[in-house]
């Protein structure tokens, strides 16, 4: 309970300072009787090479579909991975994943003022190396979605955001969690920036599911998003992207986190900082061998906690307006030593949009993370062995748009992988050593 009050505290003070940092200047009221814009617009006409789609504007319908409040966005990622040195298997594989999104803007649909309602459908297919590569934090975030393995397809959210004044919402409903600890240079799913998750993601955060059913409050303190936002939520912390969510009883999970845009040296940065506290009943990591092999009840612990922070800070910029030029990110986060394997992570990257002439919308990153983990242990004929070593990796990636709709991006990784040993058999165990990952990734938005 001392927990839970620290951390709304937290969240409560941290809208405060927000606020003040802010400015908190007044809401701009659109007219009587005319919906705000809220949803981003897309330009569907133009030629084959200077559109954002591949399939266009459907004949005018897609405009006229969004001057009704209605969005898609539909895209599909293919990724061919293969560890060509080191790790646990040197064999390339191919895999993919297509995601369909929809947004309903309740104002200009004709319902009511303030609302939107989002729904997203997932499928991924065949494979991906993130087994291979002997390292805990996947080398392909895409193929995690939205559930691991291939072959699935899910609905991993439904939701609605509704307002209740220009500056306080709520959101409601089962939601893609994947949307927090946003970063410029080093964010999302693994299908337009970096691949591996520990760039993607904060990893002392992951005892959040993917996708899950919550209720959030929302606060804009200067009544735009892009300036600063702060949220509180309260999920369930076991929901998949395959089940309703209906009809658990693992316990809640409460969130915090707040962002702010801030402006040093007249440039571009975002400062971010979060936490969570889980109430769920979870297995310790910390295990003996015995217990198990006995068919005796595994250690238990309740609840657990993480804090996160990450900042993106442009260092260059030729366009403010569309975000270009390069600069610096970086995430650190802590977190309870059992059961979540991340004790501490840091990471530190550079990041590039738009910087070659004539080329707008590539983009590039250089980045570096390192992976404190709690290592479980074991008893073993008397002994007692660690299983896992500290994670490090490295990677590069440069996304090629040859057009606006068609990106193209070759990728490096290499990998100082948690796992010491592949356990063949009893009297064969091999070494995991340093794993270098060649891989590229093709996406298409329709």
């Amino acid at each position: 309970m001392v927990r839970r009050t620290a951390l709304i505290g937290v969240v409560v003070l941290l809208g405060v300072v927000l606020r003040a940092a802010a400015g908190a200047a007044p809401c701009d009221m659109p007219p009587p009787g005319q919906c705000p814009q809220i949803l981003p617009p897309v330009q569907y006409d133009g030629s084959l090479w200077d559109r954002e789609t591949l399939t266009g504007n459907w004949g005018s319908l897609r405009d006229e579909w969004f001057n009704k409040g209605v969005l898609f966005d539909a895209n599909v990622t293919q990724i061919g991975q293969g560890v060509v040195d080191g790790g646990k298997n040197g064999s390339w594989e191919y895999g993919g994943r297509g995601n369909l999104t929809a947004y309903v803007d309740t104002c200009k649909a004709g319902l009511w003022p303030g609302g939107i309602v989002k729904a997203e459908l997932e499928g991924n297919w065949d494979d991906a190396v993130n087994l291979k590569s002997g390292g805990l934090m996947p080398v392909n975030s895409n193929a995690l979605f939205p559930i691991p393995g291939g072959g699935n397809v899910a609905l991993p959210d439904l939701s609605i955001v509704q307002f209740v004044a220009p500056y306080a919402g709520v959101q409601l409903g089962k939601i893609d969690t994947m949307g927090g600890d946003m970063n410029d240079f080093a964010h999302g799913k693994g299908d337009t920036q970096f691949f591996n998750l520990g760039f993607n993601i904060n990893p002392v955060a992951l005892v959040v599911p993917y996708s899950t059913l919550a209720a959030s409050a929302i606060i804009l303190p200067t009544c735009d998003i892009n300036e600063a936002i702060v949220n509180f939520s309260v999920l369930s912390a076991s929901g998949t992207a395959s089940t309703s969510g209906f009809g658990t009883t693992s316990g809640p999970l409460y969130a915090g986190e707040g962002r702010v845009r801030t402006g040093f040296f007249d440039l571009t940065g975002h400062q971010l900082v979060g936490g969570l506290y889980s109430a769920k009943n979870y297995t310790s990591l910390d295990q003996r061998l015995g217990i198990a092999i006995k068919n005796q009840q595994l250690n238990q612990r309740d609840g657990t906690w993480a804090m996160y922070y990450n900042f993106d800070q442009y260092l260059y910029e030729t366009d403010k307006v569309k975000g270009k030029g390069v600069g610096l990110f970086g995430r650190f986060g802590a977190s309870q030593d059992a059961p979540n394997p991340s004790h501490y992570f840091y990471s530190i990257g550079i990041g590039g949009k738009g910087l070659v002439p004539e080329r707008d919308y590539d983009e590039f990153g250089v980045g570096y993370f390192y992976l404190d983990l709690t290592n479980p242990t074991f008893a073993i004929r008397n002994q007692t062995q660690a299983f896992l070593r500290d994670e490090w990796g490295f990677e590069t990636y440069y996304n090629i748009a040859l057009t606006r709709w068609l990106l193209v991006t070759p990728d490096i990784q290499v990998i100082g992988p948690a796992q010491k040993q592949q356990i063949l058999s009893l009297t064969d165990r091999r070494t995991i050593g340093t794993a270098t990952v060649l891989g590229i990734r093709s996406q298409v938005i329709f």
